[in-house]
């Protein structure tokens, strides 16, 4: 396998699913094995158990707004988290694409877990406010005019914290999900739109370079990123 050029982001290519004419079939089946590649690599288990977990009200409802929410499986993992722990956590997750909306409102409903297609900015007009705001594999997605927006948004809408999670760029990266996913997931976006979005994600030093001083970028494994903004108070 020849490895692309990996020393800086590819702003220039995009992911097939993107494309608001791309097979509905395949789109289809991308988005119900999002619920098995999340779990692998977005790492929300131990985001859920360090950052999110210790801010969860212990004396009533906790409401968490996950922006570009995509098929919602990172929305219902986190209620599902919750709810074993004792806690009654209450997800909205949004997102403009009326694909993604339609598959998240069309799998069987989750007590505490909701769906909207809306952007972010709509949200903040409304006034509206969250305990915590939360993103996955969302950043890379965006111009820099796009990033700007969602993190004033994100700010204005929560409470306590925000946590976007994404993926950390990389050669080792790029050849473990090019090998680990060649056998896997047929009929799908899962592959060639998995490595494209390598290739559009960020470094530390450049996501830390793109955001305000108050924002913090962490990596807590080799392959991931956090942009976080804890303690919050607008």
């Amino acid at each position: 396998m020849i490895l692309p050029a990996l020393s800086a982001r590819d702003e220039l290519v995009r992911e097939q699913m993107d494309d608001p004419t791309c097979d509905p079939d395949r789109l289809e089946r991308t988005y119900a094995a999002f619920r098995q590649v999340n779990a692998a690599v977005a790492g929300w288990r131990t985001a859920y158990r360090r950052r999110l977990r210790p801010l969860l009200r212990t004396d009533g409802p906790t409401t968490m707004l996950d922006i570009g929410c995509g098929g919602g499986d990172v929305a219902r993992a986190l209620n599902r988290w919750a709810r074993h722990d004792g806690h009654d956590l209450r997800v909205t997750g949004i997102d403009p694409d009326p694909r993604a909306h339609a598959w998240a409102r069309g799998r069987p409903p989750v007590a505490g877990v909701q769906f909207r297609r809306a952007h972010s900015r709509d949200l903040v007009a409304d006034g509206e406010r969250f305990d915590l705001v939360i993103s996955n594999h969302l950043l890379h997605h965006l111009d820099p005019d796009q990033l700007h927006g969602l993190l004033e948004d994100s700010a204005r809408l929560a409470r306590s914290a925000v946590v976007h999670s994404d993926i950390r760029r990389g050669r080792l990266a790029y050849a473990l999900f090019s090998a680990g996913t060649w056998p896997l997931f047929p009929g799908t976006f899962i592959r060639e739109d998995g490595l494209t979005s390598i290739r559009r994600s960020y470094s530390a030093p450049e996501l830390r370079a793109r955001v305000p001083d108050r924002w913090d970028v962490s990596t807590p494994g080799r392959f991931r990123l956090l942009l976080t903004l804890d303690g919050h108070a607008p």
